[in-house]
């Protein structure tokens, strides 16, 4: 079985694993290591192990060596250099008057070439911006189009919720949509539901295995329900809300006077009086999906 080593780098919180070969690398070391983008310094975060073929994404790229100091030096001075380099990339991209938004600035370890992350809403000719730069910085310029989850991750930030954003903090990026949000009896409101990138609350898709399951044993609101104790019916109403937290179903019954009784009862004690449940009336309408379709991924 082959085995790998797990590498972090910086501004991504993200593992990746890489050929260990016989190597042996200390937990915190920085090592040197082959990507798509060149040879790039990074920190190891897993010891070496073996593991199966099916877990890997091959081609599995090799670490090239330990870092020397003079690696550490001269990743320094590139992430010295990273400014500059950003107010630099920005005034061309001004004079040229490209609608582009740069995010970051990454030197591969020998400086052979620089990469720049930008995000823009279409497709952007930099074919004489690229010129420009490479003319400025002396080197090989690689542009890269990032996404608006890509460009929170990169410079992270707190969510509504007081914590480090969930693409920031290390999860996995996954697809979040409107019904999500309308699973958990959410105000489909853009302020209320989106992260500062703009897009659904990747924390949307933590619970919503939980939510859907749920709402498929909870009455459907305005739905006929009896409230059963120790076995007999003590009243029938209707379904005026439901809590899927707590397990409890608020019904609305009616008195012989003519008033009204609204109370929570636990689930357990509530009977359906039709086969409807809860998931059926979580369809999103139109006007609401064309107002919130451009925050699904």
């Amino acid at each position: 079985m082959p085995r790998v080593v797990g590498v972090k780098f910086e501004n991504t919180p993200k593992i990746y694993w890489f050929a260990a070969g016989d190597g042996e690398y200390a937990l915190g070391a920085s090592v040197i290591v082959e990507t798509a983008r060149g040879q790039e310094i990074g920190t190891v975060k897993m010891l070496p192990k073996e593991v199966d073929e099916s877990e890997i994404v091959s081609p599995l790229k090799p670490v090239v060596r330990v870092a020397t100091e003079q690696d550490t030096a001269r990743h320094e001075e590139h992430v010295s250099k990273r400014r500059e380099v950003l107010k630099t990339a920005s005034e061309r991209i001004a004079a040229h008057k490209l609608k582009m938004k740069l995010v970051d600035a990454q030197y591969t370890i020998d400086g052979s070439k620089l990469v720049l992350y930008f995000t823009s809403e279409g497709r952007v000719d930099f074919r004489e911006l690229v010129k420009d730069l490479a003319g400025a910085f002396r080197t090989r310029i690689e542009l890269r189009q990032i996404g608006t989850r890509d460009e929170c991750r990169m410079l992270g930030g707190y969510g509504p919720c007081g914590r480090l954003c969930c693409c920031a903090s290390g999860c996995e990026f996954t697809k979040v949509n409107i019904r999500m949000a309308k699973n958990q009896n959410l105000s489909l409101n853009p302020g209320k539901i989106s992260g500062l990138c703009g897009r659904l609350m990747c924390c949307l898709s933590y619970e919503n295995a939980y939510y859907s399951e749920t709402n498929k044993l909870m009455p459907k609101t305005g739905g006929r329900v009896k409230i059963v104790e120790n076995g007999e019916t003590v009243a029938t109403g209707v379904t005026v809300g439901i809590n899927q937290i707590k397990m409890t179903v608020r019904v609305k019954t009616e008195n012989r006077d003519g008033s009204f009784d609204i109370s929570d009862y636990p689930l357990e004690k509530i009977v359906k009086l039709d086969a409807s449940s809860a998931a059926d009336e979580l369809n999103v309408s139109k006007d609401e999906e064309a107002e919130l379709k451009n925050m699904e991924d």
